[in-house]
């Protein structure tokens, strides 16, 4: 087997590969423009440009794919077309398609959580035997500047979340291993699977740090990301957190199933704490 990992520069798809590396396999790690982790073979490519996607899966039987966070609609299509493309003449056994979050069971009207939709879509509909995970927040969120200063030198855990609003937390650890397990694992072919661990509040999750919660206003949040992944990046998270407080409060309460299919048990926030 020889694994494909796009965005392995990043901090989603990194861990995939750097789990796979350890786990013993070839793995072959696109990226724009950052570094991969030690052990993976670098292949720079643009998703927008299909010729270079096409190199990419020379001799590949396993593809992990995380998007880009890019929104307009026409640019992630084309994204998930040019990978469909490639596996399919490429003959993959198994893509693993990571959709960023969960996806609300019906139309949103928001960029970020609709192009998923059709991309999962277009993945599950295609000739290449595949799988949709769908992570809720990442714990890995919490370890950012703009959280981890408040925590620890006000004891207050701020967060763009609601305080009663129940969250299934995943570590980037965890997603590693679900994408292992959906990539290796037998009769997975057109799941769409929830991960999590067990919902807790604002308020529960604090506690796992020992702080307090607030909710952060939104718009603050959008204003500290745009510093540093640009506006328009920056607009496309945010309007997931403002529709979740609007209107999604259930969406990360659903039971994590997913998980205990893929035989993973995800981290806790009191066991993610206590490695920080």
């Amino acid at each position: 087997m020889r694994f494909l990992v796009f965005g392995a520069g990043g901090a989603q798809g990194g861990a995939v590969a750097r789990l796979l590396v350890e786990a013993g396999f070839a793995v072959r790690g696109v990226s724009r423009t950052r570094a991969v982790p030690e052990g993976v073979e670098p292949f720079q490519a643009d998703l927008g440009d299909a010729g270079r996607v096409r190199e990419a899966f020379a001799g590949v039987t396993h593809v992990s794919l995380v998007l880009p966070l890019e929104f307009e609609p026409d640019r992630v299509a084309a994204y998930v077309r040019h990978v469909v493309a490639a596996a399919t003449a490429a003959g993959v056994r198994r893509l693993a398609f990571c959709a960023g979050n969960r996806l609300p069971r019906a139309d949103t009207g928001q960029a970020a959580f609709e192009t998923r939709r059709a991309a999962a879509r277009a993945v599950l509909e295609s000739p290449v035997p595949s799988v949709v995970l769908c992570p809720p927040l990442y714990l890995d969120n919490l370890a950012a500047p703009w959280v981890r200063e408040a925590l620890v030198n006000e004891g207050l855990l701020r967060y763009p979340v609601p305080a009663g609003v129940p969250v299934s937390w995943l570590s980037h650890a965890d997603l590693a291993a679900a994408t292992l397990a959906a990539l290796t694992g037998d009769g997975l072919e057109g799941a769409t699977l929830d991960l999590g661990g067990e919902p807790v509040t604002g308020p529960e999750l604090a506690a796992a740090f020992g702080a307090r919660y607030e909710e952060m206003d939104v718009d603050a949040f959008e204003a500290g990301l745009a510093a540093v992944m640009g506006a328009r990046t920056a607009s496309g998270v945010a309007s997931t957190y403002r529709w979740i407080a609007g209107r999604g409060h259930d969406l990360y309460a659903a039971p994590p199933g997913g998980a205990e299919r893929l035989g993973i048990k995800a981290t806790s926030p009191a066991a993610w704490a206590a490695t920080r």
